[in-house]
Formats: structure tokens, sequence, C-alpha cells
């Protein structure tokens, strides 16, 4: 099983990028899939988390309402929609697959699979 992020970069504060994740060897349609981040000397950090059917979605209190959690099933792939940037959303983003939905929302984060990550940079 393998997870390929993609679409970090370099974006000034205010701006957006779209996060992908593209999952091989197996689906995820009925376990959770979520995103993590870890900024430069500090520790890995959840940002939001996704049921298996997209039908529920989780956010940490500090991206709320500016970070979309979505999944495609068909192409195997979840997304994070990142809005309103600021300069502290800098990290290396990785996503997680085979998780539980409720036990993320509990802080329990056990997923089977993880991603490399892929930076992102918010400049001021």
């Amino acid at each position: 099983v393998q997870l390929v992020e993609s679409g970090g970069g370099l974006v000034q504060a205010g701006g957006s990028l779209r996060l992908s994740c593209a999952t091989f060897g197996r689906t995820f349609s009925r376990s959770a899939m979520a995103w993590f981040r870890r900024a430069p000397g500090k520790e890995r950090e959840f940002v939001a988390a996704i049921s298996g059917t997209g039908g529920s979605t989780y956010y940490a209190d500090s991206v709320k309402g500016r970070f979309t959690i979505s999944k495609d099933n068909a192409k195997n792939t979840v997304y994070l929609h990142m809005n309103s940037l600021k300069p502290e959303d800098t990290a290396v983003y990785s996503c997680a697959a085979g998780g539980n939905y409720y036990y993320t929302t509990l802080g329990k984060y056990e997923y089977d699979y993880w991603g490399q990550g892929t930076q992102v940079t918010v400049s001021s």
C-alpha cells in the first residue's frame, strides 16, 4: 500500500492550496483517512479526518473554517483544501489511511498507512 501526497508549495499568507493524497494498493472506503502536519521543532499535529464514506468530517480547532477535507473514492484520493493560510500553517503535511473515524474524534490517531509528506510554506 502506498500513499502519495502532492500539491504542497510556497504561498503568501491569505492564499490557498489544495493537497492531494492518492492511495495505491487498496481502497479505504470503509476506514477513515486523515491529514496531519509537523512544523519544524514541533510534534506531529492532527489537522483533519474524513470517514470512509466521506459523509463525516472532523477538524482541529486551529484549521476549522479555513480547511476542508474531502475524498473521491472512485479515484482513491483524499484532498485537503486550505484557504486563508497563515505563516503558522507552515509544515510538512502527511496523509494517513486505515484509521477509525470515531477514535480520531477522541484523539486516538491509530492509522495503518502513512505518506511521506509534502511541504507547505506560508510566507508573511
